[in-house]
C-alpha cells in the first residue's frame, strides 16, 4: 500500500481526484491504439486564444412576507469575463468584459398571483462608490437554495453566450486542412449547451469521474508534460441502462506538468472536451489539430505551486479572471452593510 497527497489544499471545494465510474459507454474516436501522443507546437494560424470563466456569489438570503404568506427569496451576484491572450506571446494580455451584474431571485409561486417585484435600487451616501442595482429574476418552486440555484443558472448562461460570441466557426469535416481556427476559447469546466459548432475547448480541472476504466487509467501515469491521450467519444447523462445521453462530447487528457513523489500519479493531469457531432465515428480535423496543440499550449498557461494553490491546472490567465471578478464584485462585507442600511431606511429605523 502507497499513500499519496492530494495536491490541492483541503480548504477548497473538492478535491482534485475523485475517480467515480463513468456509468455508460465510452468509444475511441481517433484510434484504437492506447498510448501517448507526442506534444505538438502551436500552430501560427491560431491567433487568438482566450479563457473564459465566471463566478457567483449569494449576498443575502430574503424572506418575503406578503400578508403573511411567506416566500424566499436572495440578493445575489455574478461576474462572466474573458482574458485575450496570443499564444505565441507577441502581445500583452486583456480582461474582457469583467463586470459586476446583481439580482434579485424570488419563487414563481409569489409571482403566480400577478406580483412582480421591482429592480431594486440601493443608492449610497457616497456617491462616488456607485449604486447597487438588483435586477428580478424568477426562479422555479419555492425551495430555500432557489436563489443560489437561479444565480449560478445566470451564470452559466452568461457563460455560454460569452463562449458563442468569442469563438470561431469550427468546421466539422473530416480532412479539411483549414479547419483550424484563428481564435480558441477555453471555457474553464465542462463546455455548455449551446456551444456546438464552435471552437470552444472545456478544461475540467478536476479528475472526478473516471472514463477510462482500469485497463486504460495507467497511461495517465505514463504521460510526460506536453504529451496526450487520443480523443475519445462519450455521451454526456449516459447511465448505462439504456437513459440516452443529452449529447456527445469528445475528450481528451493532457499531462501539464511531472507529479511530484508525494503526490497521487494523477497530479498535473487535465481533462479536455469539445462537442462531437451526433453518431460521428470520426474527430473532426479541427478538433484533431486543436487536440495536437493542447498539449504545447497549456504547459505555457499552467500555474505554479507557490503562485496557486491549484496548479496547474487552475491556469494563469484563468486565475487572474477570478481575481478580477472578485474585485468586479466589491467587498460582501461592505455589500452586506449596503444591504442592510436600506432596509432600516426602507423600515423607518434611521441609520443603521
Amino acid at each position: 500500500m502507497q499513500i499519496r497527497l492530494d495536491p490541492w489544499p483541503v480548504d477548497t471545494l473538492d478535491g482534485q481526484l475523485t475517480l467515480r465510474p463513468f456509468a455508460g459507454l465510452v468509444y475511441d474516436a481517433e484510434t484504437p491504439r492506447w498510448s501517448a501522443i507526442a506534444k505538438k507546437a502551436v500552430p501560427e494560424r491560431l491567433r487568438q486564444v482566450l479563457t473564459i470563466d465566471g463566478k457567483p456569489r449569494m449576498e443575502a438570503r430574503l424572506l418575503i412576507d406578503d400578508a403573511g404568506k411567506l416566500s424566499v427569496a436572495g440578493f445575489g451576484a455574478y461576474v462572466v469575463g474573458a482574458v485575450d491572450l496570443c499564444p505565441h506571446g507577441s502581445r500583452q494580455a486583456e480582461l474582457l468584459g469583467v463586470r459586476a451584474r446583481r439580482v434579485l431571485a424570488y419563487s414563481d409561486e409569489y409571482a403566480a398571483e400577478g406580483k412582480l417585484l421591482e429592480a431594486a435600487r440601493f443608492s449610497p451616501l457616497n456617491p462616488h462608490t456607485g449604486a447597487l442595482e438588483y435586477q428580478p429574476h424568477r426562479f422555479r418552486g419555492a425551495q430555500l437554495e432557489g436563489p443560489k440555484s437561479e444565480v449560478q443558472r445566470l451564470m452559466l448562461a452568461g457563460e455560454q453566450t460569452l463562449a458563442a460570441e468569442l469563438a470561431s466557426a469550427l468546421p466539422l469535416d473530416e480532412t479539411d486542412p483549414n479547419a483550424l481556427p484563428d481564435t480558441l476559447v477555453l471555457q474553464d469546466g465542462p463546455v455548455r449547451l449551446g456551444t456546438a459548432g464552435s471552437a470552444v475547448v472545456g478544461c475540467v480541472k478536476t479528475l472526478h469521474t473516471d472514463y477510462l476504466g482500469a485497463d486504460r487509467i495507467g497511461l495517465l501515469s505514463e504521460l510526460r508534460p506536453g504529451e496526450r491521450t487520443p480523443v475519445l467519444r462519450f455521451s454526456v447523462g449516459d447511465d448505462g441502462a439504456g437513459q440516452a445521453g443529452r449529447e456527445q462530447r469528445f475528450t481528451w487528457y493532457v499531462r501539464l506538468c511531472d507529479a511530484p513523489f508525494y503526490q497521487h500519479p494523477l497530479a498535473g493531469v487535465m481533462r479536455l472536451e469539445m462537442h462531437a457531432p451526433e453518431d460521428s465515428d470520426f474527430v473532426p480535423r479541427g478538433v484533431k489539430d486543436i487536440a495536437d496543440l493542447s498539449g504545447a499550449l497549456l504547459c505555457k498557461l499552467a500555474s505554479s505551486p507557490h503562485k496557486d494553490a491549484r496548479a496547474p491546472q487552475n491556469l494563469i490567465p484563468t486565475a487572474a479572471l477570478e481575481q478580477a471578478m472578485g474585485r468586479a464584485m466589491g467587498s460582501l462585507e461592505l455589500v452586506t452593510r449596503r444591504i442592510r442600511s436600506h432596509l432600516a431606511r426602507e423600515l423607518g429605523v434611521g441609520a443603521f
